[in-house]
């Protein structure tokens, strides 16, 4: 393991160097160069990585360095089928690392878990749905099976997954959104009746001030840099608030500048960069709200005004509620809980005030929190109070991870349907699905840890390495009679098989999928509410990979036969799914037809409109104190030793729970992922230096020990009090009960913790 601080840039030559490594590493050279050429393209394949839009103007390259790594990681030449399976027991590759794990090549047979051998075992397709169909049917009731999705899914095929399932008769849809956007959609829809962000990618192109709050683009989705940098080039100002200093959002260097490139340029993004603690961003916010509430009770004495009154009177409900919460919060409280000074709060308030036009963005360092929906309603209060929602260069921008994700939930992976879509497939299918609530991700592992469920089927993801408590969702899994899963390679989850398991093969988006002698595309919907469609271009050895839609109308069609549709006639054209999609969710009549238009199409909404559909048909102030503590008296009351928080993450070289490699290029990190990132004041109070070992335990009131060993500590710009650590290896310190208010979403960037020398040292610095 090394540590050295980085210099450059974002972007620049070491993106393109970081690329060409891994386009080596694909060993399919050649093919991924026209892959890369096709990603993002009309006519080309969505990049499986995030979901950020496209700008709508040509470009060669539409990618990049992390959606390099995505496709050169899906389009790899190794294969792994029932030969590899014959040489590892499942006992023995649960010692490799996820790396290892997915580095192995692209599934490519349907095999079966046999339980005396340790060893998953070739099987047909037939036979495999088949059995999926016995298990479900000797449930005792559909609610004792869980059905999840990955933000990966195509629109066909969540559809299709969700009216197979509904038609089936259970509402248990967990979803990867369960475990980072909820508190989002949550508190949105509350808010302003729609449960998306209200800005289009041409709003960046306007807006005055874009405030950037828990995200860190320039690994988890960088193509935001160039949208963001190329509104700093017309003027501009970006605010951050990130509780680590981020290279992504200090600098960058545009790979498609020649300016840049050749010249060795860069660009300044942030104006102004703020780390609160983790967890204070609410308490920054509404230092920010009580500065601005000040200024314009002193205007209003001179006639004058800083809220935008009229649209406040005509548009919005909750104010005087909401401004006595502001009124009675103390300073005090803010600084402490946000680590920010009066001052520095109130430089931000000054910017926000001189913009006439305000963009407000945010992503995981404000969703997974206790308080996540409370912040994002305090985020969506200040935006109000201004007038900034419906008009052009402002709004509210959530910024999703996986690159359909949010498409998901439109198509209706929903544990909680809306009447309107009940109502809407039982018109155009001709049966009535339940309206019972189903589980989420968390209620889903407790129904299973408790026996109530037996069957989980997973369209894509990795469901042991996404989720908290690692050790219970294994036991969960374990323990069912059947676990399913639909996977492009081989991951963490496929190792905790139940009583009889199955890996089933599946294209991805670099492949062509040929139904009926034609190749087909799929669709997808971005962060903006654009939807557009992904064709594979370049062919490649599938062997027995079969596309998600057509896995999940064979699983169907041997469960259900031919209700409500006639399952494996409807997959030999997509055409024929997306006319059902037309027939049944809101927004996409004639769907075939527009998607057409280079771009595809926009779904519209309601709130940028200004039409509110909530309870009293108002955009909605909503009023909450600010949280007492991060860290709770419960937890406080469980050690005398000092407490920190700690959030997790992904490295550079990460995307979710895929690891690409080992190096965090922008941090300076390389060789290792056990590590803990500290501030250099909190390394010395410790008594520790750079590069000792660490054990790391959480506190959290029940009887369970959650702690991992011999983490490096590695010294970092992160505020005192506050520590970081590498998403999935810092999991097992997450309860899978500490989860957000409203959202059930994990709260894995507040985890309290304490740091104790490890037993053994071993200094590696």
């Amino acid at each position: 393991m090394s540590v050295k601080k980085y210099t450059g840039a974002a972007g620049g030559w070491g993106s393109l160097a970081s690329t060409a490594k891994h386009l080596l590493k694909s060993q399919n050279v050649a093919k991924n160069i026209k892959n890369l050429l096709n990603a993002n393209q009309d006519h080309g394949f969505d990049c499986p990585g995030c979901a950020w839009g496209e700008e709508q103007k040509s470009d060669l390259f539409r990618f990049c360095e992390n959606g390099a790594k995505a496709v050169n990681w899906e389009a790899t030449s190794r294969r792994v089928d029932g030969d590899f399976f014959a040489q590892h027991s499942v006992k023995a590759l649960r010692k490799q690392s996820d790396y290892y794990l997915e580095e192995q090549g692209r599934l490519s047979q349907p095999v079966c878990y046999d339980a005396q051998q340790d060893k998953y075992l070739p099987i047909t397709w037939d036979a495999a749905f088949a059995l999926i169909a016995q298990h479900l049917h000797r449930l005792d009731h559909p609610n004792q099976a869980e059905f999840y999705t990955s933000g990966r899914a195509s629109n066909e095929a969540a559809f299709l997954y969700q009216l197979f399932v509904r038609k089936f008769g259970t509402n248990n849809f967990p979803d990867c959104s369960n475990m980072c956007h909820e508190a989002s959609g949550y508190a949105l829809k509350a808010a302003i009746g729609v449960g998306k962000g209200t800005v289009t990618m041409e709003d960046f192109d306007h807006a005055d001030a874009i405030f950037v709050f828990g995200q860190n683009p320039g690994t988890n989705h960088p193509r935001m840099l160039h949208t963001l940098s190329h509104a700093v080039q017309r003027g501009a100002k970006i605010v951050t608030f990130n509780t680590l200093k981020e290279r992504g959002l200090e600098r960058f260097a545009n790979p498609q500048s020649p300016a840049h490139m050749v010249l060795g340029g860069e660009l300044k993004l942030t104006s102004r960069y703020f780390t609160p603690n983790l967890g204070g961003d609410m308490a920054a916010v509404r230092g920010m709200v009580k500065i601005l509430l000040a200024r314009h009770e002193e205007a209003l004495l001179s006639g004058q005004q800083v809220f935008d009154v009229d649209f406040i009177a005509q548009q919005c409900s909750g104010l005087d509620e909401y401004l006595a919460q502001v009124k009675a919060t103390p300073w005090s409280l803010i600084t402490e809980q946000s680590g920010l000074s009066q001052a520095q709060i109130s430089s931000a308030a000054d910017i926000y005030q001189q913009a006439e036009r305000v963009i407000i963005t945010w992503a995981m360092g404000i969703t997974q929190h206790k308080h996540s929906v409370a912040t994002i309603h305090e985020l969506t209060n200040l935006q109000l109070l201004f007038g900034q929602i419906g008009k052009t260069g402002a709004g509210l921008c959530p910024v999703r991870g996986h690159s359909n994700v949010q498409g998901d939930r439109t198509m209706g992976i929903d544990e909680k349907p809306h009447a309107a879509l009940l109502e809407s497939i039982a018109k155009t299918f001709n049966f009535t699905p339940s309206a019972e609530v189903g589980h989420n991700a968390v209620q889903a592992v407790e129904a299973m840890l408790r026996g109530e469920s037996k069957v989980f089927v997973a369209l894509g993801g990795n469901f042991v390495a996404a989720m908290p408590d690692s050790q219970y969702i294994q036991q969960a899994l374990s323990s069912c009679e059947l676990t399913v899963n639909i996977a492009t390679k081989l991951n963490r989850t496929h190792l905790y098989p139940g009583k009889c398991a199955l890996i089933l093969p599946c294209l991805g988006r670099t492949d062509i999928d040929m139904q009926n002698g034609k190749s087909q595309k799929v669709t997808v919907e971005d962060s903006f509410s654009m939807v557009h469609a992904s064709q594979g271009v370049v062919a490649s050895d599938i062997r027995e990979m079969r596309s998600e839609p057509a896995i999940i109308a064979g699983i169907a069609q041997a469960t259900l036969g031919n209700e409500p549709i006639a399952w494996l006639d409807i997959v030999k054209d997509y055409d024929q799914i997306r006319d059902l999609i037309s027939q049944t969710i809101p927004g996409f009549t004639d769907m075939n037809q527009r998607l057409q238009a280079p771009g595809g199409f926009y779904l519209g909404n309601a709130a940028a409109q200004l039409r509110w559909a909530t309870s009293d048909q108002k955009a909605q102030l909503h009023s909450y104190p600010l949280p007492e503590a991060i860290i709770s008296a419960s937890q406080r009351a469980l050690t005398q030793n000092r407490i920190f928080v700690l959030q997790t993450l992904r490295s550079h070289d990460q995307y979710n729970t895929t690891v690409y490699g080992f190096e965090d290029r922008y941090r300076g990190i390389s060789g290792d992922r056990n590590i803990i990132m500290l501030n250099s004041d909190d390394i010395s109070a410790l008594q520790l230096s750079a590069g000792d070992k660490v054990d790391i335990e959480a506190l959290w009131p029940d009887d369970i020990i959650r702690k991992v060993s011999n983490f490096t500590v590695v010294e970092y710009a992160i505020p005192s009090g506050n520590a970081a650590a590498y998403f999935p290896e810092a999991n097992p310190l997450v309860a899978l009960a500490n989860y957000g208010d409203f959202s059930f979403t994990p709260s894995s960037k507040s985890i309290a913790i304490v740091i104790t020398p490890a037993a053994k040292q071993q200094r590696i610095l």
